[in-house]
């Protein structure tokens, strides 16, 4: 069945691994989004008549409005994400995150389909195993991450709603991001071949921000018996710690060395395995391995290099 798919945020590096997809599915997808980072990540997409892209601010009731009306799925993926972005600008990550939300789950209607990323990070370090399920007591630590729980909530509020709990997403997008942790580690392995790790036994779960794009399509395909619940999206094999994430990326970057700090802490408290058992139990399984997905940042750093403020 093809839909009219609002997706917000959708120029972001989710979106615009996402929003081709459902293009080339027939469906009709509108873009909301403010291209704060002068992004051109959905270039490609203008060549389909079922392609509508709107700059607008998802905060502003004038805008999101019309766009609701004739949304039957909506996705929601702007944000400001990550607890460094959000530390910097924390006004404008709660009226973002939070209260824009807030805002459009009040002017959907209860037929309207709400399939909406929220985060894993929100379990802190679980429990004295450090080991949750969906049921695991949340320990949100960051401002993002207690946010998302907030959202979270109010999105189970409404009838028909999706929350997936990403694991922390890596691969290679059109709109690219460096600050997330394995894309931060192989690119530091690609050009300066060290990194000095703070607390890395610390583990977390990872997720390809394809297999991201693939479980929104899985949750379109399966809305009816996923529906009113929450599932953790992530990699079942990939509960790693820092230390074994660099031992990866050293099996293909043989001289890539890396050491323990002997001092400091990391502001970033999350330490946890993660059960996916569930999502899985519906038909869903990740396509990209965390060394696959290894392997195809090493071909994409040959192309990117963040040199804006060098000479070289």
């Amino acid at each position: 069945m093809r839909y009219n798919i609002l997706v917000t945020g959708g120029a972001g590096y989710i979106g615009s691994t996402l929003v081709p997809r459902l293009l080339e599915a027939g469906h009709h997808v509108t873009v909301l989004d403010n291209f704060l980072f002068k992004q051109t990540s959905l270039n490609n997409c203008c060549q389909y008549d079922n392609f509508a892209v709107i700059k607008g601010d998802i905060r502003s009731e004038k805008t999101m409005l019309p766009l609701l009306k004739k949304a039957d799925v909506i996705i929601p993926l702007a944000a400001l994400v990550g607890a460094p972005l959000c530390n910097q600008d924390p006004i404008g990550a709660t009226t973002t995150n939070h209260d824009a939300i807030s805002m459009m789950l009040k002017h959907v209607s209860r037929e309207q389909r709400i399939l909406m990323p929220t985060t894993n990070s929100a379990y802190g370090s679980g429990d004295e195993n450090n080991y949750c399920t969906e049921e695991s007591p949340l320990r949100p630590i960051s401002q993002y991450a207690i946010e998302k729980v907030a959202v979270e909530k109010e999105l189970m509020a409404h009838p028909n709603a999706i929350s997936f709990r990403l694991a922390t997403v890596f691969g290679m997008s059109p709109r690219m991001r460096l600050d997330l942790l394995v894309n931060d580690f192989v690119y530091r392995a690609a050009t300066d071949r060290f990194v000095v790790l703070f607390e890395g036994h610390f583990k977390r779960n990872y997720i390809h921000v394809r297999d991201v794009a693939r479980v929104f399509e899985h949750g379109m395909a399966n809305f009816e018996h996923m529906k009113g619940q929450i599932y953790n999206v992530g990699l079942s094999d990939a509960n790693v710690s820092k230390k074994e994430l660099c031992e990866h990326i050293q099996k293909f970057v043989p001289n890539f060395v890396f050491v323990d700090a002997q001092v400091g802490r990391d502001p970033d408290q999350r330490n946890y395995v993660v059960s996916n058992e569930k999502i899985e139990k519906t038909g869903y399984r990740p396509d990209f391995s965390l060394d696959r997905g290894i392997q195809e940042l090493l071909k994409g750093f040959v192309m990117l290099k963040n040199s804006i403020y060098g000479n070289v």
